[in-house]
């Protein structure tokens, strides 16, 4: 069934082709609620600064550390930035990109709750604006980015190959490809990284997310142009007092 265009709130953008997939919304909440990982309104309005007694606070402290080293790279650019967020979640990451100068914030996402909240609580930023659905669909038809972003998203896509070459054909000539906040594992520790997200999800109580949840090797990205912007494994990054667990990968078009 096709639903009409439609805008929510001026700022969430609801193709007529999008096909809502209920099922994993429901129990991605529901993980999500037994992780303490749903937040209020108001929390979201003030991530990535996050309440020392909330049981995540060191993670959100190591996300707002990652942040601000991908927004002070973008700063430099001095040139206005279309980006487009791919899993942008609750829209915490994209309101903080939008006020980058004269950026223009994309944020997608197939998990309509937490895009909705997005769309609520950022509502009043003109250049932020929000688009259910995938990727993968065709929803953006030809629209090209400067900027592509996954913050702890990627491995929500099976086939890295192919969510990356989709998103080559959205980039802009000299547009580039971030990864974040998500682990590359080395070659031979992928199946004992599953084994450990099967057990994890198992204890949650619900053993279906791992269908959803995959592990991408580092040599994945060999036929890509891609670079190593932060290397957790590096000696300094080792012994730093700020060691962030993720590496940031940059991936060019050219």
């Amino acid at each position: 069934m096709n639903l009409p265009d439609s805008a929510i709130l001026n700022n969430l953008y609801v193709p007529g082709t999008t096909v809502p997939d209920h099922r994993f919304e429901r129990t991605y909440i529901s993980c999500r609620m037994a992780e303490h990982r749903v937040y209020t309104d108001a929390e979201v309005s003030r991530l990535p600064e996050c309440s020392g007694f909330h049981p995540h606070h060191e993670e959100w402290a190591m996300r707002e550390l990652s942040a601000k080293k991908l927004l002070a790279y973008l700063q430099q650019k001095k040139s206005p930035l279309q980006i487009l967020e791919v899993g942008c979640g609750n829209g915490w990451l994209c309101h903080q990109l939008s006020q980058l100068s004269r950026s223009r914030v994309t944020g997608l996402d197939v998990n309509f709750t937490e895009l909705q909240q997005a769309a609520r609580v950022f509502n009043n930023c003109r250049k932020l604006k929000f688009v259910y659905g995938d990727l993968r669909s065709g929803i953006l038809d030809e629209r090209q980015y400067d900027i592509i972003l996954f913050a702890a998203s990627i491995q929500y896509f099976k086939s890295l190959d192919g969510i990356l070459e989709l998103c080559l054909q959205h980039l802009k000539p000299a547009g580039e490809i971030h990864i974040i906040d998500s682990h590359f594992y080395p070659a031979g520790k992928t199946m004992q990284a599953r084994q450990r997200s099967l057990e994890y999800y198992a204890a949650l109580g619900f053993p279906e997310m791992s269908e959803h949840y995959f592990h991408h090797s580092i040599k994945e990205l060999a036929q890509f142009n891609h670079s190593v912007l932060y290397n957790p494994s590096s000696w300094i990054n080792r012994f730093s007092k700020h060691r962030l667990p993720f590496p940031w990968i940059r991936i060019c078009k050219d």
